[in-house]
């Protein structure tokens, strides 16, 4: 069975650009990945950029490439513990987890040692998506654990990145992973999925098309397909994040 590789894909003012900065985001070197060029931009006369550049970088797949640290370019140096546990209150035994799961969970412990956290872990695969690949899913319960989610949900999105490239590691394959904590995550796609209904009514209400708060793109992805059915309204996104948005309109 062939291996799933991680890819990011970088929106620059040139190609050389966009690499550079998904290098630095995976936390790679350009012998790591292969890289694809989308759309190479257009510069005007005077040389300024008429239209992005936007790259695919994808993790090659070699035994020796490297999960390096995220903001220094250095190999991860979280040692796992196959034993180690930062709660004796994990819902689920290791003997009924398989390799994956317990990777997961044993990953997401040693993290919330080091942070000096508290908290139940409970790891379980999702259902299947699109590639046929069940994600990990782990939530993290205990008292006021709010602060692990962060602003705009920066703090459990840079946590659940850095898990999913030392679960990736260990495993030697890569494999979705989404982080929760106190089912947050869940109870935001709700109120996303309420607030995309609320404003498909207000475009077919108003006939004027309206632009929803930046949002990260898994929020977006969120928005597109609570609409991808309404016969009414498109949807599309704008701009470059971090301020990136759903723009949602009338069907012509």
């Amino acid at each position: 069975m062939s291996k799933e590789r991680p890819m990011l894909e970088v929106i620059a003012p040139s190609v050389e650009e966009a690499v550079e900065k998904g290098l630095k985001e995976l936390g790679l070197s350009k012998e790591d990945v292969e890289v694809e060029v989308l759309d190479s931009g257009k510069r005007s006369l005077f040389k300024l950029a008429s239209r992005q550049a936007r790259v695919r970088l994808k993790m090659k797949l070699s035994d020796d490439v490297e999960i390096n640290n995220l903001q220094q370019g250095e190999e991860a140096n979280v040692e796992l513990d196959e034993n180690n546990s930062s709660s004796d209150e994990s819902i689920v035994d290791d003997n009924d987890l398989d390799e994956g799961l317990k990777v997961a969970r044993n990953t997401i412990n040693t993290l919330l040692d080091e942070m000096n956290v508290e908290a139940n872990v409970h790891v379980e695969y999702g259902e299947m998506d699109g590639q046929h690949i069940a994600p990990i899913l782990i939530n993290l319960e205990g008292n006021d654990l709010s602060f692990l989610i962060g602003r705009k949900s920066e703090t459990i999105n840079a946590l659940q990145y850095i898990t999913n490239l030392i679960v990736g590691k260990k495993l030697n394959r890569w494999i979705p992973l989404q982080i929760d904590v106190q089912n947050y995550r869940v109870r935001r796609e709700r109120e996303l999925r309420k607030l995309a209904r609320r404003i498909a009514d207000q475009v077919v209400t108003s006939g004027r098309k309206q632009y929803l708060e930046p949002m990260p793109p898994n929020e977006r992805r969120i928005i597109h397909i609570e609409l991808r059915e309404n016969p009414d309204v498109i949807t599309e996104s704008s701009g470059e994040d971090p301020h990136r948005k759903v723009v949602v309109s009338l069907k012509d």
